[in-house]
């Protein structure tokens, strides 16, 4: 059996053992899709996508262990080992609904004729048990070539699924690639069906896309296009080009800096990305990662200038968090090279080695807790509590007195005996 070199073993091992017994039950069985693509261009595979002339039920009775997870549309999800594959039969689809899924699919016995029905020539292809290429549109050239094209009519294809527009562009950036005229041009001519894809398909494709190794070229496509524009989209207004490519100088693993700077680039606060966010869908704990950081910022551009900054820049820290403010700091970066006196430079300078210096963050790192304040006074709980666990904290993190029990019992002493 033939060897993929860019996808983990075991996982071949399975999907070879699906095709094998389709095979030998007298079906024809292919991996197809993004698995292939991803092979040819040297990129790690991580989903084996299968297509078969077998019929959904045909595939039921050929395996023990299977879900049926879109069988109206001919997917059988079949599982070996501790892998899941989906199955597809064979299929060409009639009229699609809302710009969205087909109304209804007819199975077919041709590869061809599946392979027709696909979005772009790269991801037509379908490779054999031995290796065999079966390519009839072209996407091998394609990929050759770094181009992205449409499978026939690119108005059809968009028409079909109007977030293939996205996926589009999303490839081109992502892989580096052009978009070919027909299907740039078919795109500009179908691009309001848009408005008919709900948020959270769109915001999956944009995440993708701004993981990739040079989101800002997506970036531009998607506004050149005006695709964000007719989504609704919080990263239309005006954007900042040349602070927009400084994105791409953000490590893809830090995905919220760099929706942070977009946002910042585009002049969004922190109040309106929690809106925006939102209404994109995005997770909870992205989403305030994301408004933290542009709020972190917002709080820094808010200093005082005749208080000592390193004082202020602790309280802020505090308020937010080492791990926010770590992330400005990377994003703040990347702003001063485009504006060099937005930021104070002894922030720059100093900023990372304020917070270790400041050695706690939280009030349960103090070594003395709300329950030992109550210990100490003999008083009642209340509000006073919190306030002055909250001072101890600044004083620490400040380094004005260190974080020792008898220290902060003798400070909390000194601080009642005065309110009394």
């Amino acid at each position: 059996m033939v060897r993929w070199k860019q996808a983990e073993t075991d996982m071949v091992l399975h999907s070879e053992e699906v095709l094998s017994r389709l095979v030998e039950q007298g079906y024809e069985a292919y991996w197809v899709g993004g698995c292939v693509r991803d092979e040819l261009m040297g990129r790690p595979v991580h989903d084996m996508d299968i297509t078969t002339s077998a019929l959904p039920e045909e595939v039921e009775a050929v395996f023990e262990r299977t879900v049926p997870t879109g069988i109206q549309h001919g997917t059988v999800t079949v599982l070996s080992g501790a892998y899941a594959y989906e199955v597809t039969t064979y299929r060409v689809e009639g009229a699609y609904e809302n710009h969205r899924r087909p109304a209804q699919v007819e199975f077919v016995r041709e590869l061809k004729e599946d392979l027709r029905r696909r979005d772009f020539t790269m991801n037509a292809i379908a490779r054999a048990l031995d290796g065999t290429i079966v390519d009839p549109y072209g996407g091998t050239d394609d990929i050759n070539s770094r181009v992205v094209r449409c499978v026939g009519s690119a108005s059809t294809r968009f028409q079909e699924d109007a977030l293939r527009m996205v996926r589009c562009i999303r490839f081109a950036s992502v892989f580096g690639f052009r978009i070919a005229y027909r299907t740039w041009k078919g795109l500009l001519e179908e691009r309001e069906g848009i408005r008919y894809i709900a948020l959270e398909r769109f915001r999956v494709e944009l995440e993708k896309l701004m993981e990739g190794s040079r989101p800002s070229r997506g970036l531009h496509l998607l506004h050149r296009s005006k695709l964000l524009a007719f989504a609704k989209a919080p990263f239309t207004y005006g954007p900042d080009e040349p602070m927009v490519t400084l994105v791409d100088d953000v490590p893809p693993e830090q995905i919220a800096v760099r929706f942070a700077l977009l946002l910042y680039a585009c002049g969004v606060s922190g109040e309106e990305a929690q809106v925006h966010l939102r209404e994109w869908t995005f997770a909870n704990a992205a989403r305030e990662r994301i408004a933290g950081i542009l709020r972190f910022g917002e709080a820094v551009f808010a200093m005082n200038d005749s208080l000592p900054q390193k004082e202020q820049w602790v309280v802020i820290v505090l308020r937010f968090g080492k791990e926010i403010a770590g992330q400005w700091l990377n994003m703040a970066e990347q702003i001063v090279k485009r504006n060099p006196a937005a930021i104070s430079a002894s922030i720059l300078d100093h900023g990372t080695a304020w917070i270790e210096q400041m050695g706690i963050y939280r009030l349960s790192e103090l070594a003395i807790s709300g329950k030992d304040l109550l210990e100490i006074t003999g008083r009642k709980g209340g509000p006073w509590v919190g306030e002055i666990m909250d001072q101890l904290l600044l004083k620490v993190a400040s380094s004005h007195m260190p974080n020792d029990r008898e220290a902060l019992i003798n400070e909390v002493k000194r601080v009642t005996s005065t309110h009394e």
